[in-house]
Order: C-alpha cells, then structure tokens, then sequence
C-alpha cells in the first residue's frame, strides 16, 4: 500500500522512519512539507497538521484511511470523509503516553513561568547571583480547561505540587470533581469563575467551533493579573492579538505555549519580545510516546490491509 505522510521527512521525533522500519514493504512517501498536492494512489493518509477538504477527498479514489499519528483531527472534513466512505482514525492521548508526555512539559512551562526563566537568563549574562525570586507552586491553584487524557494526566502529576485544582468538563462536572479529587469543576458556563480565580489558566480540550478563540479579549480580561496562561492543545484556542495585548498591559503576568496560531510561527513575532516560554509543538514528542504512536498507527494500517476495521474510528 502506499501511504503518505503530509509532512517533512523527519518531523514529529522522526515518526516516519521509525514506522518504516515497523513496515518495511509498504510505500511511505513524505510530501516534505505540511501539505499535500494530490492523493491520486493513496491508500493511506497521515495527515499531520495539514487541512484535509472535501475537494482533496473527492479525488481520492483510492483512500481508505486517514489516520492521524497523534490525537487532533479539526483540520479533517469529517463529514465528507463520512460521505465517501473514507476510515478517520487517530491516537487517543491515553492510551500512547502521549497525555502522560503533554502533561510533563506542562509543569515544565509551569514551573519556568512561576520561577522566570527569562529573567534567570538576563541574571547570569549581567552576573547578578540570587536573582530573581520565584514564586512556589504550593497553595496556587491550577485551572485546567478541559479534563480529558491530557487535563487528568496533570491532576495525576500536580497533587504532590500541593495546589489547588479547578477543572472544567462539558459533561457531568460534578461526577468528575468526585473521581478526579478536584477542589472545583464547573461545566463551560462556569469558565469565568475559573478564570477569575486560577493562578495558571491551563488549556488542554481540543479546538471545534465552540472552543475556536476560547481565550479572547474578554477572557483574558477575566484573569488575575499575576496569572499565567498556559497552552497544551492548539493555537486556534487563543486570539493572538488579544494575547499580545494582555501581556503588553500586565494584564496576564505570562504565557506558556506549545502550541501557535500559525505553525511554525515567526521567531521575530513581536508576542516574543514578552514573558512567553516557547516550545515548538513538541509536548507530546517523547520516546515513550512516539513508541505508542507507532504501534498503533502500524496496527490500523495492518488492519486496512487485511480488510478489518480500524481502531479509533471518528
């Protein structure tokens, strides 16, 4: 079968080779950038973060699977993928390490937000020792938007932190705050509560028509100003805009992103030149995790090949 990976050749940790050696006689061919020009004799698609329309499935005669090599599909037609009879699979978060891996860089961006690595830096390049005074993360409290893989493998990690924990699910709130042992859980009507009262605002739900911009000028008014925003899911969560424009107030005391609202984004964007920790979209790249995401991907494609259904469907 020939599969296609919509990407450069050793994006996501080198995720391609590491599969060809799982399927050494299948075709794999990368596009070498995250896009896609045709899927004329595609059997297998891997998407990556390219956008996947009804038009490009309509002349995909020979598609029988788009499967993702991690969790997000916002940016697959569904619908039309439905309607010609195409499989859309991913990688549930829980089940690769993948959520287990996100939910480590997050207290990372935590803890350098809290104890200022920018700052640290300006320290020891002006050979000032015993600067700057951090702040603890115990007795802050942690708002995380959305409880799902990601948002449950940071409660597992945090409890020992001795923070407070909020959370907001859609469904059933109170039956998470009982099993996850949350101070707080709200549905999403009550995000503003959260909001006013968390000293990290964490972000971990995936991005549809209701969550697109979750984090605009009016949210972001709603946090404390010694709060810091944290992203561990897509850019399309946050106004850009809006984000440079709390952070140029004080309005926000800082941000720590994952993810952007373009990708790559520019390295001269001016939101830099503020209290933002960076990473480039790696929270869910460990050796641990992309051990996982093979596997599984490898056993949809065995599965689309022997003519069975795969796992994970959408």
């Amino acid at each position: 079968m020939k599969i296609l990976f919509a990407a450069p050749e050793n994006a996501w940790g080198g995720f391609l080779p590491k599969i060809k050696r799982i399927l050494p006689t299948h075709v794999f061919e990368a596009t070498g950038r995250f896009g896609v020009d045709s899927l004329k004799g595609v059997q297998v698609l891997i998407p990556t973060m390219t956008a996947i329309t009804r038009e490009m499935l309509r002349e995909a005669q020979d598609l029988r699977l788009i499967q993702q090599c991690g969790v997000g599909l916002e940016g697959v037609d569904l619908e039309a993928a439905r309607e010609f009879k195409i499989h859309v699979a991913n990688v549930p978060s829980d089940i690769s390490g993948n959520a287990d891996s996100v939910a480590e860089l997050g207290i990372y961006l935590m803890i350098g937000l809290a104890r200022d690595t920018r700052q640290m830096a300006m320290s020891l390049a002006h050979r000032k020792m015993g600067q700057p005074q951090g702040r603890a993360l115990r007795g802050l409290t942690v708002g995380l938007i959305g409880l799902g893989g990601i948002g449950r493998a940071l409660i597992r990690r945090l409890k020992p932190f001795d923070v407070r924990l909020m959370g907001i699910k859609r469904r059933d709130p109170q039956k998470a705050k009982g099993e996850l042992g949350l101070d707080w859980v709200g549905g999403p009507e009550n995000l503003n509560e959260l909001l006013t009262r968390a000293d990290f605002v964490v972000l971990c739900l995936p991005v549809n028509q209701d969550s697109t911009q979750l984090m605009n000028r009016q949210t972001l008014a709603l946090m404390k100003k010694e709060a810091f925003l944290i992203n561990l899911s897509r850019g399309g969560l946050v106004d850009r805009a809006a984000l440079e424009e709390a952070l140029a107030s004080g309005g926000i005391a800082g941000a720590g992103l994952d993810v952007f609202w373009e990708e790559p984004p520019d390295p001269d964007d001016p939101i830099f030149q503020y209290n933002v920790l960076a990473t480039p979209h790696i929270a869910g790249s460990t050796d641990v995790s992309m051990k996982g995401i093979v596997q599984t991907v490898a056993e949809n494609i065995r599965r689309i090949e022997q003519n069975q259904e795969p796992l994970h469907l959408k």
